[in-house]
C-alpha cells in the first residue's frame, strides 16, 4: 500500500529490510498505523544481495565440485567449465522471485502498513523527513537501516576499485584469479564459492585462524580442507598496501614471521565486516546516541537514548544475521507499540557459515567458559566415528560439546560437518531449556542421520565411541 498525503501514524520504521519488515508485520497485529520507510531496495541485505544469492551461488559451485571431487568408485566424473552467466541468471531470478513474494506480496496483505520508497531523516525527535519533503510525525519510531560492507584503512586499497560481497556476485565474468582480504562468515564462503568455480583464490586473513569469531578448532580444520581443494590460505598476516597496474592488483601482506610477501591477482575481494548504516539519519536531532562505530546504542528492550525511538537489525552491530534481525523487528514493534517489556535474549544463538564442510556453532567454546569462570568439561568426536559420514564417503569435520563440569548442562557446541547448520539446533535447545550431556546422549536419535554425531558426541563425555556397536544406545 502506498502513501500520498502527510499523516500521523503509530509507528514509523526507517529501513525495508527483515527487521523492518518484522516489526511492520507486528505493528500492524497489533493494530497501528504503521509507516514503512525504505530509500533503497526493497527487502534489504538478506535477500537481494547477502544470504539467498550466496547460498545458491555456493550449492552451484558445490555441484560443479562434486562432479569431479567424490570418493565413490564406479561413479563417472564429468568435468567442464560452469556457465557462470547462466548461473547468475537463475540467482537473480530467483531473488528477484522472493523479494516479490515475500516482501512486496506480504506488504499486501497488512493494510495498516503504508510503503514509502524514499529516504528519510530524522526533523524532530518524533519525526521524520521524506526525500519529497513530506514530514510524518509517529508516536513511536524504529530505525531498521541496515549495515553496509566496510573497507579498512589499507594504503591503496580504495584505489583499487576492490569488490564487495555485493558487487562480486553480479559480476560479468569471472576473473582468473582473486585474492580475498578477510576469513569471516562471508571471506570463507566467498572464497570458496570463487574457488570451486574455477577462479584461482587466495585467502587472507589477519588473525590467527579462519572464522576468528568461532572456536580455533573449527577455523583451523577449516584452513586444511581449503588448502586440499586448492586454495591458497594466509593466517596471521598483516595487509600493508595494494598496488594496481593493467594487469590486476598485488597486495603486499607481512606474514608471521614480519617478512613482507606480495600476491598478486586480478581481482581483490573486501570481506572485512560490515558496518551500520546510520549516516545522514539525523540521529543527532532526535538525542539518539551512537556507539563509535556508528552503531545504535539501545537497552535491553531495544529502546534508545530517545525513549520514543526503537532500534533493531544491523544497526545494533554485533551479531548481523537476519534471522536476529527479525526477532529484533518483532521485539522492538511489541515493546513500542503493546506496552511489553520484552528483553532482547541472544543467549541461545545458532550461527552456521555455509562453507563445505559446513560451521556452526551455539553457546560458549571452552575458551569463553573459563573466561566466564566456568569449570567446563569437553567432548570431541571425530565424524569417522559417525555411521552417516561413512556411509556418505565424507569424514571431515567434528561435533564439539562444552558441558558444565558440574551440573552437565550443555553449555555450548561447535560442528564441521557438510550439514553442520542442520545439526546445531539440537544443542541450541539444549541450552536454552538446561538438558544435560545425558539427556543428548539417552535420546533417541534416528540411524544414519549426522544429527547422530550430537548423541555420539555427549556420550564421548563418559564412554569410547570406538568401542560402542553402529546403533549402541
Amino acid at each position: 500500500m502506498t502513501h500520498d498525503g502527510d499523516g500521523d501514524f503509530d509507528l514509523a520504521i526507517l529501513g525495508a529490510g527483515s527487521a523492518g519488515f518484522a516489526a511492520a508485520i507486528k505493528g500492524a497485529e497489533l493494530g497501528a498505523r504503521v509507516a514503512l520507510i525504505e530509500g533503497g531496495t526493497l527487502g534489504g541485505t538478506c535477500v537481494n544481495v547477502g544470504c539467498v544469492p550466496s547460498k545458491t551461488l555456493l550449492r552451484a559451485a558445490e555441484t560443479t565440485h562434486r562432479r569431479t571431487h567424490h570418493s565413490f568408485a564406479g561413479v563417472a566424473s564429468s568435468d567442464g567449465s560452469p556457465d557462470w552467466t547462466a548461473i547468475k541468471s537463475q540467482k537473480d531470478a530467483l531473488v528477484t522471485d522472493l523479494r516479490t513474494s515475500k516482501y512486496l506480496d506480504v506488504l499486501r496483505a497488512y493494510d495498516g502498513v503504508t510503503l514509502f520508497q524514499q529516504r528519510a531523516r530524522f526533523s524532530a525527535p518524533r519525526e521524520v523527513t521524506l526525500a519529497d519533503g513530506r514530514r510524518l510525525a509517529a508516536a513511536k519510531i524504529i530505525v531498521a537501516t541496515g549495515s553496509s560492507p566496510w573497507v579498512p584503512p589499507v594504503p591503496g586499497l580504495e584505489q583499487a576499485g576492490p569488490l564487495d560481497s555485493a558487487t562480486a556476485m553480479a559480476l560479468d565474468r569471472l576473473p582468473a584469479s582473486m585474492i580475498v582480504i578477510g576469513g569471516g562468515s562471508v571471506g570463507v564462503e566467498l572464497a570458496q564459492l570463487f574457488s570451486r568455480l574455477g577462479v584461482s583464490v587466495t585467502l587472507l586473513e589477519e588473525l590467527s585462524h579462519l572464522l576468528p569469531g568461532e572456536d580455533p578448532d573449527a577455523g583451523t580444520a577449516l584452513a586444511e580442507y581449503f588448502r586440499s581443494e586448492g586454495l591458497v590460505v594466509h593466517t596471521g598476516v598483516t595487509i600493508e598496501r595494494v598496488e594496481s597496474d593493467a594487469s590486476g592488483r598485488t597486495v603486499l601482506f607481512a606474514d608471521g614471521h614480519g617478512t613482507t610477501r606480495p600476491v598478486h591477482a586480478e581481482q581483490v575481494l573486501v570481506a572485512t565486516g560490515r558496518r551500520a548504516t546510520t549516516r545522514g539519519l539525523g540521529l543527532a536531532t532526535a538525542g539518539v546516541r551512537q556507539r563509535p562505530r556508528g552503531a545504535i546504542m539501545v537497552d535491553e528492550f531495544l529502546a534508545t537514548s530517545n525513549p520514543n525511538v526503537y532500534a533493531a537489525g544491523d544497526v545494533l552491530g554485533e551479531p548481523m544475521f537476519v534471522y536476529v534481525a527479525a526477532y529484533a523487528g518483532t521485539v522492538a514493534a511489541d515493546n513500542a507499540l503493546g506496552g511489553s517489556a520484552r528483553r532482547y535474549d541472544l543467549g541461545a544463538l545458532p550461527r552456521v557459515t555455509f562453507s563445505d564442510p559446513a560451521v556452526a556453532s551455539v553457546g560458549l567454546t571452552e575458551v569463553a567458559a573459563r573466561s566466564a569462570g566456568i569449570d567446563p568439561i569437553v567432548s570431541r568426536l571425530s565424524l569417522e566415528h559417525v555411521p552417516r559420514s561413512l556411509v556418505a564417503r565424507d569424514t571431515r569435520g567434528f561435533v564439539k560439546l562444552v558441558a558444565h563440569a558440574v551440573t552437565k548442562k550443555v553449555l555450548g557446541a561447535q560442528i564441521v560437518a557438510p550439514e553442520a547448520g542442520e545439526m546445531i539446533m539440537e544443542p541450541a535447545l539444549a541450552i536454552k531449556c538446561g538438558l544435560t550431556r545425558d539427556d543428548l546422549a539417552t535420546a533417541l536419535h534416528p540411524y544414519l542421520t549426522l544429527a547422530e554425531g550430537v548423541k555420539l558426541a555427549a556420550q564421548s563425555f563418559s564412554k569410547d565411541v570406538a568401542k560402542l556397536s553402529c546403533c549402541a544406545a
